[in-house]
């Protein structure tokens, strides 16, 4: 049996349990001879404690993700996947209005090539929205006071606050990562794709 090795770039137990819950998912596409390893280690976004744009989520996943290939290179670890996973605001301005949406965003690389995933959006109330875009609150912060709780980003999250624990954060990281290793795990297709439109 073989051993394909996924690491991701947070210790962060709702983090770490999405990629483990996808790889049950897709993990079959590899054959059932393979046994698939998912360990979680502690980097770096490279961008601030909650993102404010879909660019900036992209860009810490991505951050993330490099960042793991490079400490786990220099530690002499031989890794399949580096998975970064980021969450946070992608603001929409239409006219005057304003509406924040929460987002969980993955990027999956296998040290060639990576590819990106995205959860589904939930709006963000006006309040909570402001206190982090107007006054700089970490959003785990604010949802915690929101909440009248401790710690909700390492449980349900404000996804499962905000959903009335319908979609938890995992969730959301979940539906990301299955997302972004469909080009590895569904690869005909999407050299199908490619070889169509070329």
């Amino acid at each position: 049996m073989s051993t394909l090795r996924i690491a991701v770039g947070s210790a962060r137990r709702p983090k770490v349990d999405a990629v483990r819950e996808a790889v049950d998912l897709f993990g079959q596409f590899w054959g059932q001879e393979t046994n698939c390893k998912v360990v979680g280690y502690e980097v770096e976004s490279g961008v601030s404690h909650t993102p404010r744009s879909r660019e900036e989520l992209m860009q810490g996943a991505r951050l993330r993700a490099e960042a793991l290939r490079e400490m786990l290179r220099n530690e002499g670890l031989s890794v399949e996947f580096f998975v970064g996973l980021e969450g946070g605001l992608d603001v929409v301005t239409a006219g005057r209005s304003r509406t924040v949406f929460l987002q969980s965003w993955a990027y999956v690389s296998d040290g060639q090539r990576g590819h990106f995933g995205c959860s589904g959006s939930i709006e963000l109330p006006a309040a909570l929205a402001d206190e982090v875009l107007l006054h700089g609150v970490e959003l785990a912060q604010v949802i915690d006071e929101f909440a009248g709780a401790v710690g909700i980003r390492d449980r349900q999250g404000a996804w499962g606050v905000l959903s009335r624990n319908l979609i938890s954060r995992q969730d959301s990281f979940r539906v990301a990562v299955v997302a972004a290793f469909a080009p590895f795990f569904n690869s005909p297709m999407y050299r199908r794709v490619s070889t169509a439109a070329g």
